[in-house]
């Protein structure tokens, strides 16, 4: 009697122990089921009934993810702690914007379609973000176009310095970037201070990495002779540069964006197609006073109203280390534009830009690799009369961008340090903010600098070719 009742126990017991994981191998399959049909329904595509947790072909999928706004949240502890191959869930919000659910530490190559596709599709929609709070501009609103490239801490700077500018909320705020990353998107979009708008700079080296305009393999080595370079075959050799050094890439590259998106604004954009008023153009290391916009609307208006002296630029920044606003807040020079000296914070107008049209190809071909040298030589050799500019003679902009394309890496770059430098200024200077009135200072004879030597490193004919489609139509393909 005794041995059956043992037996009649372990009978049950083992029954409910196999009931037990009956039920927990079945739950584990509805959540890979259901983990697996998320995908399918994010990525649009079968992902297989294995239940593999990584998308497949990643590098170029079959049908790429729409780029739309996604709210990323967590799965399981595994999957967040193997970040180099986890595929996150997503969710879809109502508001689209650029999205990025590839697994983090992916080189980015010329065959990536997703990111490809993710650019394009950005500047197909050419949406601007905070028009229901802001529906309405004025005809004085000027367009503010800021290139962006990826330092996340200078543009963060300026952000910070906008947001505090009066009337600020009249702009249309358009940034311009030549390198897709979720943290700058994040910090654009999280922007809530006037209309914005993102563009990518299409042929950017982070898609086009291993081929034209990015460093194709068969592209000349910089340094190599142009004999060894013909016996060699590579791609360019018949076209260094005027020093015998050929194309490098990261310094090219700066040009082609900067004349793109000046291209772009004036005839690629619904939003500023139109346009005739102020375009401001200025980059992510910039930083600008609360009184910037104020001063760049009224130094319009000054060169409307005065026709004594020819005015085709507005310039809001200086390099000059004076920076006393006691006396020179309210005057400005007008003067011949000087690369120089006078590349901060530039503004014009649709009639400025049509003039620089006629020197496009002279523009496209010069052998300088630096755009605002470019626009010196065109400006002193194609232009007639050469370019004039009104600056300020005290600063409303201020370059903080210590590591700039020819920083030789010495020495600390402090941002934080200039920004307070910076705000130090304007906290002891503000009662010389926003002066009522706009001054000329007396007309001086006009100094015209000798053409400048060519910096070189756009030698290439390609280059040349490709910077001359800017602001033509294209079909929309890269």
């Amino acid at each position: 009697m005794r041995l059956r009742r043992t037996l009649y126990k372990l009978t049950i017991l083992v029954g409910l122990g196999l009931m037990y994981t009956i039920y927990k191998v079945s739950l584990r399959h509805s959540t890979d089921a259901d983990y697996v049909d998320s995908l399918r329904n994010v990525a649009g595509r079968d992902i297989g009934k294995s239940g593999n947790r990584e998308l497949h072909n990643l590098h170029n999928p079959a049908n790429p993810i729409p780029p739309e706004q996604v709210k990323v949240f967590g799965r399981d502890k595994e999957a967040s702690n193997n970040s180099d191959h986890a595929v996150k869930f997503v969710h879809r919000t109502s508001k689209p914007v650029v999205a990025d659910i590839l697994p983090k530490n992916i080189t980015f190559t010329g065959k990536n379609s997703v990111i490809k596709r993710a650019m394009l599709e950005v500047n197909h929609r050419q949406e601007i973000f905070n028009s229901e709070r802001f529906p309405q501009r004025s005809e004085s609103s000027v367009v503010i176009v800021v290139m962006v490239h990826k330092r996340l801490e200078y543009l963060r700077f300026l952000i910070d310095s906008l947001r505090k500018a009066r009337d600020i909320d009249d702009a249309l705020l358009i940034f311009s970037h030549d390198f897709y990353s979720e943290e700058i998107n994040a910090l654009v979009r999280s922007i809530d201070f006037c209309q914005t708008m993102q563009i990518f700079y299409p042929y950017s080296l982070q898609i086009y990495e291993n081929e034209f305009p990015g460093q194709d393999p068969n592209d000349c080595p910089r340094d190599i002779k142009r004999d060894r370079a013909k016996v060699m075959k590579c791609n360019n050799w018949e076209h260094p540069d005027k020093y015998g050094h050929y194309r490098e890439v990261s310094f090219v590259m700066t040009k082609h964006h900067w004349f793109w998106k000046f291209q772009n604004v004036f005839t690629g954009l619904e939003a500023t197609k139109d346009h005739q008023g102020l375009v401001l153009f200025i980059e992510e290391d910039h930083y600008v006073t609360p009184d910037f916009y104020v001063m760049v609307k009224n130094m319009y208006e000054l060169k409307k109203r005065q026709t004594s002296q020819t005015v085709d630029i507005l310039t809001l920044g200086t390099y000059d280390k004076n920076r006393n606003f006691r006396d020179r807040s309210d005057k400005a020079d007008v003067l011949v534009w000087h690369s120089s000296k006078h590349n901060m914070g530039m503004a014009l107008d649709r009639k400025t830009w049509e003039r620089i049209q006629t020197c496009v190809q002279e523009f496209c071909s010069y052998d300088d690799y630096n755009w605002d040298w470019t626009l010196q030589h065109i400006s002193n050799t194609c232009l007639k009369p050469p370019l004039h500019v009104m600056v300020l003679k005290a600063p409303r902009i201020f370059h903080i961008g210590e590591c700039g394309i020819h920083h030789k890496g010495k020495g600390k770059c402090d941002a934080d340090n200039l920004v307070s430098q910076i705000d130090s200024l304007v906290k002891t200077s503000t009662q010389y903010l926003f002066p009522e009135n706009l001054e000329l200072s007396p007309k001086t004879r006009p100094i015209r600098s000798k053409d400048p030597k060519p910096n070189g490193g756009w030698g290439d004919v390609r280059d040349h070719a490709l910077c001359m489609t800017y602001g033509k139509p294209t079909d929309g393909k890269l």
